[in-house]
């Protein structure tokens, strides 16, 4: 073996997620795996997601690789670390990857990992890999796009790698490597069907300023459609799934391109039902009209905030208006819509909040989601606010979503914000809907109350 690949999402060990229960397999590492074996590399994958950690300690220790690389995100990194320390006390070679190391090289190699590989992996490992299995310690300066200690300890910080420009380049994702079926089910016996995710590019060319492009960068580069076809009809032919998730980070971005993937998918006697992540701006009836065809049942839209002047703060480049516009077309072609909705940006006070509950309000999306506002390290957002960005915590025993933001409401604020928006979004669905259900009509005036009286008791700052 010359490398095992792997990552720290651990399904059974988090209590959130057993509730959600709609994992995804770990697309990077099995396109990672799969161009190193084009290679001739020897790889193996330690998927996680279905098993623990005590079994990952029990494979290193049978299996005994000389390399392994972890795939690492905020929500994977505490898990991580104790990987890393077990992996060096097997005398291991650690490399990390992923859109959470870079910005953090000095404190994972601090901790015990040989390796960050900031942006694309593929050729990076191609690379390193056998300068580690020659002992050409003395080429590491040359890998473009790792960090490492050099003999002395000193922390050096090699060139950034290009980005790969032609993506159907790479062979298809390794999913033969894992359990995939596992996932099929899963999604079955907790939702009524399965699902399996792919994607059609890599990067995004907005700006928004919350937003990390650690490893795809501001650029945007898109499959084929022949090639997104093949890997689909892959997919249907060996794991018979009931749905699909396009994991873009925005599935719309070039209209061009979605028009004649439809032609191609309609010519291929193809119709998957899928959801995919779109931003208002590039929806119209054009689109919604080509995501419908193409078998779109649910469309999340990033609005984050109803209060314009937060949106303008962000970069995010669309208008409230738009966001509601796009919601109703889609709604009005029998998609399910979902909002991503973000508070405690920087700039926001009580009338953005209200603005963002009206908005809500008023463009009745089937799904919302909320989250309070992180700054993730690398990020616009993060170097704007960094001299008030804080942390009860240390660096090993927390993730940036722990990280706190000096003069901004508390969190036990925003959780009565939550309480609200709920409160009030179900009453005006029940009083539109002319409900008579007095019980839940009654349940979700309290909360809107509550979310009240709660928002006046916490909304003192940090």
């Amino acid at each position: 073996m010359d490398i095992l690949l792997t990552h720290g999402y651990f399904l059974a060990e988090d209590s959130i997620e057993l509730k959600i229960m709609r994992p995804y397999p770990p697309l990077g590492i099995l396109y990672i795996s799969s161009y190193l074996k084009s290679k001739n590399f020897d790889v193996e994958i330690f998927d996680s997601t279905f098993a623990t950690k005590a079994e990952f300690f029990k494979q290193i220790k049978s299996d005994k690789p000389k390399i392994v690389g972890i795939y690492c995100n905020l929500m994977t990194k505490l898990n991580v670390l104790p990987m890393i320390k077990f992996l060096k006390e097997q005398k291991v070679t650690v490399i990390l990857g992923g859109p959470e190391p870079a910005q953090y090289a000095k404190n994972y190699l601090d901790y015990g990992a040989d390796f960050v590989v900031s942006g694309e992996g593929e050729q990076t490992l191609e690379e390193l890999i056998p300068i580690l299995q020659n002992k050409d310690f003395e080429k590491f300066p040359q890998v473009k796009g790792i960090t490492f200690k050099d003999e002395n300890g000193s922390f050096c910080q090699n060139e950034p790698r290009g980005q790969l420009p032609d993506l159907d380049l790479l062979p298809l994702p390794d999913r033969e490597s894992i359990d995939i079926q596992k996932y099929v089910r899963t999604w079955r016996e907790n939702h009524g069907f399965g699902a399996v995710s792919l994607i059609t590019a890599r990067g995004c060319p907005f700006h928004c300023k919350w937003c990390s492009h650690e490893v795809y960068g501001r650029t945007h580069r898109r499959r084929s459609p022949e090639n997104v076809i093949e890997e689909i009809e892959k997919i249907n032919s060996l794991y018979s799934p009931d749905f699909l998730w396009y994991a873009d980070d925005v599935f719309t971005i070039n209209r061009k391109w979605l028009f004649e993937f439809e032609e191609k998918m309609k010519e291929a006697n193809l119709k998957f039902p899928f959801e995919c992540i779109s931003r208002a701006d590039r929806m119209n009836e054009e689109i919604v009209s080509s995501l419908a065809n193409l078998g779109c049942q649910k469309v999340w839209i990033g609005s984050e905030s109803g209060s314009q002047k937060i949106l303008d703060a962000m970069a995010r480049g669309v208008k409230v208006e738009q966001v509601q516009e796009a919601t109703l077309l889609a709604q009005e072609k029998g998609m399910q819509t979902g909002m991503f909705l973000m508070w405690g940006y920087e700039g926001e006070e009580i009338e953005d909040i209200e603005a963002t509950i009206e908005h809500v309000k008023e463009t009745n999306p089937d799904t919302f989601l909320t989250t309070v506002s992180y700054p993730i390290k690398g990020t616009t957002y993060f170097k704007e606010i960094e001299d008030k960005v804080f942390s009860e915590k240390n660096w090993a025993e927390r993730t940036d979503r722990d990280l706190d933001v000096e003069r901004r409401f508390s969190k036990e604020f925003y959780k009565f914000v939550d309480r609200r928006l709920n409160g009030e979004v179900t009453l005006h669905r029940l009083k539109k809907d002319n409900s008579k259900d007095y019980f839940q009509i009654a349940k979700a005036f309290v909360n809107s109350q509550v979310g009240k009286l709660g928002m006046n008791f916490h909304k003192i700052k940090n």
